[in-house]
């Protein structure tokens, strides 16, 4: 009788683990698009200035077409949603936001097919809240 004994392998089977990762990997590809959601706002045109992007995350109120409010700290939101507020809750909680910063920009995104009251009613909210200044967000006009 002969004993063949084995050598220890000393390597590490890494295909499994490649495949994993590539399963995994296709899978954060396929839902990472589906994670982006923003509130859908239809802004009016308007020929202004932009916004000085030098200054801090202003406070920025979105409004959608239903009249939903949001509430949320920053320009660029593209794929931020923000907290959904209701008109008594905003006035708390930006009350806090503008206590504590003081000289904090407010800004208000408003669908275009709002009612201005409506658009009236939550900057009113806002300056009660104390708000030196409320401004408004609108899209470059279409230069065609």
């Amino acid at each position: 009788m002969v004993s063949t004994k084995r050598k220890p392998m000393s390597e590490i089977n890494v295909v499994p683990y490649i495949d994993v990762m590539l399963v995994l990997l296709v899978i954060f590809m396929a839902t990472a698009p589906l994670l982006t959601q923003g509130v859908i706002v239809d802004l009016p045109e308007a020929a202004s200035e932009p916004v000085p992007q030098d200054q801090q995350d202003p406070l920025v109120i979105s409004m959608n077409s239903d009249g939903a409010i949001f509430l949320n700290i920053g320009l660029d939101q593209k794929g931020q949603k923000g907290s959904r507020v209701t008109i008594f809750s905003l006035s708390e909680q930006a009350g806090k936001i503008l206590r504590e910063r003081s000289d904090l920009p407010v800004y208000v995104r408003a669908d275009q097919k709002l009612q201005y009251g409506s658009v009236v009613e939550i900057m009113t909210v806002l300056q009660k809240a104390g708000a030196k200044s409320v401004g408004l967000i609108t899209e470059p006009p279409d230069l065609k």
